[in-house]
């Protein structure tokens, strides 16, 4: 198959799906052609099944705000005659199913028909897309979308319960490349991080609101009043200053290390012994998976998705929203004696191993091919014999 994926290339969680999933597809030797703003921070262009095209914005002066959506129609048109590309897989439904539905049609003026596949993740229907100026629009590209699918079924019932959806949308979730992570055999950098008795507490994020960044350093805050402890917080976000006042106000500053963006998230979970995830909301809780996929439990909010990957008492723990109190009983429950840590560590990548790409990727490939097979079918009815 010949397949375009449309992606926002930065460190956030539908970025990354998006990335991992046409870098296994073009292992398995499909043609996958990345096409966004710049080139997503996960993608390898060593395999040459993979291809990126940049989609340029011309700034005029006519513009307040220059025209992404149209530059992402109109390159998308170009690639798919270019490349002859045969399915369209956008994630995010605004901008880019609302673009790939304007390529369509564009391309359909031109004699060519294929398929679009939406992948909800999150924000583009709970926080963005639920904003009245932007809802009509959500609206119509979902139902324009030939299949949808989103992320968790948390996120599926948001949808039809915040939207007027008429189309079926399938449930995928997220996943994990547990044979990439065990292949890791990096240096051991915990000595550089933390003493031998402190045991090591991770949050990865943007540092957003919704991820309640000062209910992690309160819970940290907790913990570390009873046992030796670091607190690892990766990532960067409007919260982030923040964030370290408070440690400051706290007598804790010494205690926690701002790394900022990271590309080295595995060195820093294969050392870590507990992830804090307290999000306000969560449509799946891909950092939570990554996490768990390197045998680290995770203490979390029950909400979203978050209780269909962080299974309570075996890989973790779940509270309520804002329940430090609770979150951080739950941490020292985990992390006071180090059989309890063990058994959680191995129950957390024993729940990771479900949501191996493995098992996932042959459910895309199928409605892949099933969307193809039914455009395929569509044009040779459609075809009509020349007059002579």
């Amino acid at each position: 198959m010949k397949i375009a994926i449309v992606c926002y290339p930065t460190f956030g969680g539908s970025g990354v799906v998006a990335t991992e999933l046409g870098l296994e597809l073009a292992r398995l030797g499909h043609e996958v052609h990345f096409i966004t703003y710049s080139q997503p921070v996960r993608l390898a262009l060593l395999n040459p099944n993979v291809h990126y095209h940049e989609v340029n914005v011309p700034e005029y002066p006519l513009f307040h705000y220059q025209p992404y959506e149209l530059a992402l129609s109109s390159k998308l048109v170009d690639m798919v005659k270019l490349y002859k590309i045969e399915l369209l897989h956008v994630h995010y439904a605004i901008p880019h199913a609302y673009a790939g539905y304007m390529a369509k049609q564009m391309l359909k003026n031109e004699g060519i028909e294929i398929p679009m596949i939406t992948t909800l993740h999150g924000t583009d229907i709970t926080l963005v897309g639920n904003h009245p100026h932007y809802k009509p629009a959500v609206s119509f590209s979902i139902n324009k979308s030939d299949v949808v699918t989103s992320v968790s079924q948390s996120l599926k019932d948001d949808t039809y319960k915040l939207f007027n959806i008429k189309r079926d949308i399938h449930v995928i979730p997220n996943f994990i490349e547990l044979d990439k992570n065990r292949e890791f055999h990096g240096p051991c950098q915990r000595s550089l991080i933390a003493k031998k008795e402190e045991r090591i507490i991770t949050h990865i994020s943007n540092f957003r609101k919704v991820k309640r960044i000062p209910d992690i350093i309160r819970i940290f805050y907790k913990i570390q009043q009873q046992i030796p402890a670091k607190l690892l917080m990766v990532g960067d976000g409007p919260e982030k200053e923040k964030a370290e006042l408070l440690c400051q106000d706290l007598g804790i500053l010494e205690k926690v290390i701002f790394f900022g963006n990271s590309n080295e998230i595995d060195k820093i979970l294969s050392n870590s012994d507990l992830f804090l995830l307290p999000s306000e909301t969560e449509s799946f809780g891909l950092a939570a998976l990554e996490a768990m996929a390197w045998g680290v439990p995770v203490i979390s909010s029950n909400s979203g998705g978050l209780p269909e990957v962080n299974f309570e008492g075996v890989s973790g723990y779940l509270s309520t929203v804002g329940n430090i109190d609770e979150m951080a009983e739950n941490a020292l429950k985990i992390l006071k004696e180090d059989t309890v840590l063990a058994q959680f560590k191995e129950n957390a990548l024993s729940v990771a191993k479900k949501f191996d790409i493995k098992h996932i990727l042959p459910i895309y490939i199928d409605i892949y091919e099933k969307a193809i097979k039914k455009y395929t079918k569509k044009s040779k009815h459609s075809t009509k014999p020349h007059d002579d």
